[in-house]
Order: structure tokens, then sequence, then C-alpha cells
């Protein structure tokens, strides 16, 4: 009931910055732009969908602008919207299936994106919507599309994350071989030429070929980031390949032994894996455990519900007089299983058990770390009622080994789900209809 749920975010929603215009901004432009005998033309079908010449290039555009301002070299113009498009394929094919399921995104989801997408920006929600409306499409261009990919992620969530699982074997499996892993954290950029299911041996012959030339081509210097917006299939590809920092853990232990051998900005050999075949360049590494204490807080509460039955100013009456009963010596135990609407802890008699900081929502924990063990708080609001909190005792502990378990659990979950999303999205992308009518640069 208590615990906070922060908004995870896919790497598509992150990277909305504001360079460019969105994909879907096409529509919205199509009547102001010049060049009116490109606007209506259809690049690709995909299945009873199509991508507009003209969404076309509003994408490239916005992707063209991105890596320059990351100071990463650009591949000719028709590589480039060969990879544009091909991703914006994939990205269509989620969202037809997405809503093929029923699912939406309501608007006040969206606001709320749209706030955390100034916050990022560092501005206003004003000067996010002035600064988009001199973009081409305006600030409903960029809703339609942020609406889009808030969309993914909700699909991603259901067909990818939430699938995935990991055991407690899994997790001590892990910690015993971390010692061999270490913990280190690597920086690296990434180029995937992939393999199709069941690949013929020429076809096998043909990807380890163009993965060893491009190897060539880095030996000799060639920017890896230009490569991998060129000829890179993996998901990161319009990043220059850039994957960030990722734990030892979230990684294959393919990519583990040949980033052991690497030094910042060297490159790997050709790997051959699973999905095909991998060039790693490592950026910069990090790493070292430390012991972490934390002050850990035991508390108990009683939680009064707000809603249609129930106003915020009840609530508040209602917790008041409990305090005051309270105060006057009845027992906080025997009122919380009586009247707490926190179904999770009522039974314990309010009791929460020993909490760290971060695992409460905001407004309670601020009200709870202002308490003195034994004392009580006045009605406290939180997104979930009206509460009413005592702090029993507090101690400061090495919580080392719960966050290794906890991180355990993490990497094995995001590598675990990495792999499947490819895979899915390796079906899903062989299951459409895709015709491509025009050519890159036709």
């Amino acid at each position: 009931m208590l615990l906070a749920r922060p908004l995870l975010l896919l790497p598509l929603l992150v990277a909305v910055t504001l360079v460019g215009a969105p994909a879907s901004a096409a529509t919205t432009q199509a009547a102001d732009a010049p060049a009116a005998q490109t606007i209506d033309r259809i690049r690709v079908v995909v299945n009873d969908d199509i991508i507009t010449e003209s969404e076309v290039l509003a994408r490239v555009d916005a992707v063209r602008k991105r890596l320059t301002a990351q100071k990463v070299a650009l591949p000719p113009d028709t590589v480039l919207e060969r990879q544009v498009v091909e991703r914006m394929v994939v990205e269509r094919l989620q969202v037809q299936f997405a809503r093929s399921l029923g699912l939406s995104i309501s608007d006040d989801r969206l606001e709320r994106a749209l706030e955390q997408v100034a916050e990022q920006n560092r501005k206003t929600v004003a000067a996010l919507r002035d600064e988009l409306e001199q973009e081409p499409g305006g600030v409903r261009a960029f809703r339609e599309e942020l609406r889009n990919q808030l969309l993914v992620q909700q699909l991603v969530d259901r067909e990818v994350n939430g699938r995935v699982a990991v055991s407690d074997a899994e997790v001590e499996n892990f910690l015993t071989n971390q010692a061999n892993r270490g913990d280190t954290e690597f920086d690296l950029s990434h180029i995937l030429i992939t393999l199709p299911e069941k690949a013929s041996p020429e076809a096998i012959a043909q990807a380890r070929a163009k993965a060893e030339d491009l190897h060539r081509q880095l030996v000799r210097g060639a920017d890896f980031g230009q490569l991998a917006v060129a000829h890179s299939q993996g998901q990161n590809a319009l990043d220059g390949g850039r994957l960030g920092w990722r734990a030892s853990g979230q990684l294959p232990d393919l990519f583990v032994e040949a980033l052991r051998e690497l030094a910042p900005g060297q490159v790997s050999a050709v790997l051959r894996g699973p999905n095909g075949f991998h060039l790693l360049r490592l950026n910069d590494r990090r790493g070292g455990s430390a012991t972490v204490n934390v002050t850990q807080t035991h508390a108990r509460h009683i939680l009064i519900k707000t809603g249609e039955l129930t106003s915020a100013a009840e609530a508040a009456r209602r917790a008041a007089d409990l305090r005051e009963r309270i105060a006057n010596g009845a027992d906080f135990a025997a009122l919380a299983r009586a009247h707490s609407e926190d179904i999770g802890s009522a039974a314990n008699g309010g009791d929460l058990g020993w909490m760290n900081p971060g695992q409460t929502v905001p407004d309670f924990e601020k009200s709870m770390d202002a308490l003195q063990p034994g004392e009580l708080s006045a009605p406290v609001k939180s997104p979930f009622g009206v509460h009413l909190i005592q702090v029993l005792e507090r101690r400061v502990r090495d919580v080392s080994h719960e966050r290794e378990i906890a991180e355990a659990r993490r990497q094995i979950h995001a590598r675990k789900a990495d792999e499947r999303y490819e895979q899915w999205l390796r079906q899903l992308r062989d299951e459409a209809y895709v015709e491509y009518r025009l050519d890159a640069g036709g």
C-alpha cells in the first residue's frame, strides 16, 4: 500500500529532447510544408497503416540534430534514412499491437509525462509548450508522439517486463558467481549485426563478413558512432550504439569477458552471440562496493482512505478522533485493527515493520522522519488517504547484503528482459506485413 512506485521510462521516452520535430509531426505539418509534392507520398505500408514521406523526413531531421548535438559523425543521408525508416516500422508495429490489446493512455497520464519531460529539460511546462510551438507540428504533434511512447512502454511492461521472473535460486547463483565477475560497471557502445532464426550457412557467413569489415574499419580509426548509426541493427543504433552504464550482471558473459580485456576507448573483436555478431567499444569502467549504513524506522499507522464515499475533510476528522482516543489511553493496535483501511498492516495492529529511506511515499516519510520514538503524528495526508503515524523505534543498520540481493535481482531481470525484448520484437517484425513503396531518398 505505502510503497513508492517511481515512473520507469523506456529509453525512447528518456530520449525526448527539444530538437527537431517528433515523428508524428508530419501529418500536422503537411499543410505548411513547402515541398507539397512529397507530403502525401507513402513510404512504407505497415499492416493496415502507412508511414508517409513527410513523417520520415521529420524523424530524420530530428535524429540528425540529436546526433549532431551528441557529436556523433553522421553517415550518408540515404543510410541514415534507411535506419530511421526501419526504426519507425518497429515503433509503428508496437503501437498497433498495443491498441489491438485495448491499451490506452489517459490525458491525465499524458499531462504528467509532459511535466516530466519539462523537468528533464529544466523548463517549466509553459516554457516547454512555448518552445514546442516553434517546432513543426507544435505541441499537438509532440503530445501524440509522447502518447505513443507511453503506449509502447505500457505494452513492453505487459508483454516483456511483466513476464520475466527471477527465482531465488537465480539470485543465489548470481551472488555466488559475482566474485568471479566482480562488481564492475561498464560504459559501452554496441554494434549488432543480426541473424535470422535458423540462418543458413551463407547468411551466417555474410553477417560475419560484414562484422569483420566493420571491425577492420574501426581498427583503422573509423568513428564507432557513425558506423553504429549506419549499420547496427541494435535498438540503440540511432544513438550511435551507445548503451551507457551497465552493471556486469546485466550483460551476457560473452560481453563481460571481452570488456575485461579492453582499456577505455578500445574495441572488441567480433563476438558471436545467439542473435548475431557484436562489436563493443569500452568507453569507461567503474566499480567498487562499500558498506551501506542507513537509518531504519519501525513504525505503525492507521489509514483512512479518501474517495467517492469519504472526502479528505471527513477522513481527517475521523483520524483526528482516533488520535484523541489514543492520546486518552486507547490502544493503538486495537484501533488499527478496527479502523485502518490498509489491509496489509491492519491485521498486525498497523505495524509496518522496519523501513528503509525511500520505501514509503514522500508525504508519509517526511512526517514519519519528524517524529521521535513513541511520538504520535497529527493526521497526515498522502495519495492514499489520511494517516496517523507512530514511530516505535529507530536503528542504524548495514544493509549492504540486502542491497546486494536487490541489485542482483534487478540485474538478472534487466538482462533477461533485454533478451526477451529482442526476441519479441523480432517475432513481431517477422509476422508483420511491411511493404516499402519508396527507397531512401526516392
